[in-house]
């Protein structure tokens, strides 16, 4: 289960911020912002044109590099969103932001150390960042590392209660962990928004499975199923749940089509504490 905490726009400062603003360079400055729902590429071009405009302040700069660089990675270009991040940093190394998105795209590429490396900047330059430690808890379970994540997963919580999704991920983590009245807690708490259904029910199907709550196991990784069909953990889970309650043909078939999708989830469930 990954999902990340949005990436942080920065606003461009003003036209006054710019030399001899026109309409073209006002309308650059709005796409570029992200405004009107405008198209990842108009925003891409945009950027690029205040970049290259060479107009800007090193802190108009720096923030046309990080726009530039979110474009990226919504588009799931992380080399170049980086190489926007570094520039972005090298020019207003005292932003918090850039290092958190530079994070963010190092997580969704896969390189879980440089996203730490990366998010440890970003808090270190603003401590009260709820959204950084939320994406450093993703990638502290993308390590396994369960306690790391948890602890920021409570200091995300701790600065912000309105990060919907962080509620939902905690949930997961506290299950793996085994403090499941915790667990059962902050998943009802995220059922309460509109984020995340399919992720926060296999989450409470797995804190359920481990009290023993057969009834109410299935009945979760049923409705995460409505949302996911394919999500191997709760085929794999609710088929567990169908076993231990004497439902054999049930179980076997939804445990043989998780493996199918998946084909390490016996592994993953064994490292949840779930046999």
């Amino acid at each position: 289960m990954v999902v990340i905490c949005a990436l942080a726009l920065l606003l461009l400062p003003s036209l006054a911020a710019a030399q001899n603003p026109t309409a073209n360079s006002l309308r650059d400055l709005e796409l570029c912002n992200g405004s009107e729902r405008s198209s990842l590429d108009s925003r891409i071009s945009a950027c690029s044109t205040l970049i290259d405009s060479h107009q800007s302040t090193a802190a108009g700069l720096a923030i046309s590099y990080n726009n530039r660089g979110n474009a990226y990675v919504a588009k799931g270009d992380y080399d170049r969103a980086i190489q926007d991040f570094n520039e972005s940093i090298k020019l207003a190394p005292e932003f918090a932001k850039p290092y958190n998105n530079r994070g963010v795209a190092y997580l969704l590429k896969g390189e879980y150390d440089l996203a730490i490396q990366t998010l440890d900047q970003a808090i270190r330059l603003d401590p009260g960042y709820a959204k950084a430690f939320a994406n450093r808890a993703q990638a502290h379970l993308k390590k396994n590392e369960y306690h790391a994540a948890s602890s920021d997963h409570d200091e995300a919580i701790r600065l912000t209660s309105d990060l919907d999704e962080v509620w939902s991920r905690r949930c997961w983590t506290r299950a793996v962990l085994g403090t499941l009245q915790a667990a059962l807690e902050d998943c009802n708490r995220a059922l309460r928004s509109q984020l995340n259904k399919a992720a926060t029910y296999d989450s409470r199907g797995m804190v359920h499975l481990k009290m023993g709550s057969l009834d109410a196991a299935v009945a979760d990784y049923s409705s995460a199923l409505t949302f996911d069909p394919k999500l191997a953990s709760s085929l794999y889970g609710r088929g567990l749940a169908r076993l231990k309650k004497g439902d054999a043909i049930g179980g076997d078939a939804d445990i043989a089509a998780a493996k199918a999708i998946r084909p390490t989830i016996v592994e993953d469930f064994s490292r949840y504490g779930v046999r």
